[in-house]
């Protein structure tokens, strides 16, 4: 089974939840606005997609742009800074067992199934 973090107001998002639902039903659906982040979690994304912290952070929001940009964070920090501010989070974000993938064109998605 695959762990799918998911915020429903975002469209790209319902975008890779409608692909994932299109390839199999057997998912959880995590709501991580509601849930929040662990740093559990965000460390289970970064070794299944081989990304660094900085990869999962969404640029174009107003509190990266007003508070982050162009300053230097290691990777605990980064992960810190996500788990206080999960709107950051790129989405979805699909996690298997062995993998996981920003679903970002949304076919990425098929990279963990």
């Amino acid at each position: 089974m695959v762990k799918i973090l998911h915020n429903p107001r975002c469209a790209t998002s319902r975008k890779g939840l409608e692909y994932l639902r299109s390839k199999t039903t057997d998912f959880e659906l995590i709501n991580y606005l509601a849930t929040g982040l662990t740093r559990d979690i965000l460390k289970e994304i970064l070794l299944k997609s081989n990304l660094k912290p900085a990869e999962l952070v969404r640029t174009q929001e107003e509190y990266y742009k007003k508070f982050l940009k162009n300053k230097n964070f290691n990777e605990d920090e980064w992960i810190e800074i996500l788990t206080q501010n999960p709107r950051l989070l790129k989405r979805p974000i699909v996690i298997g067992k062995y993998k996981a993938a920003i679903g970002i064109p949304a076919e990425n998605i098929d990279n963990v199934l």
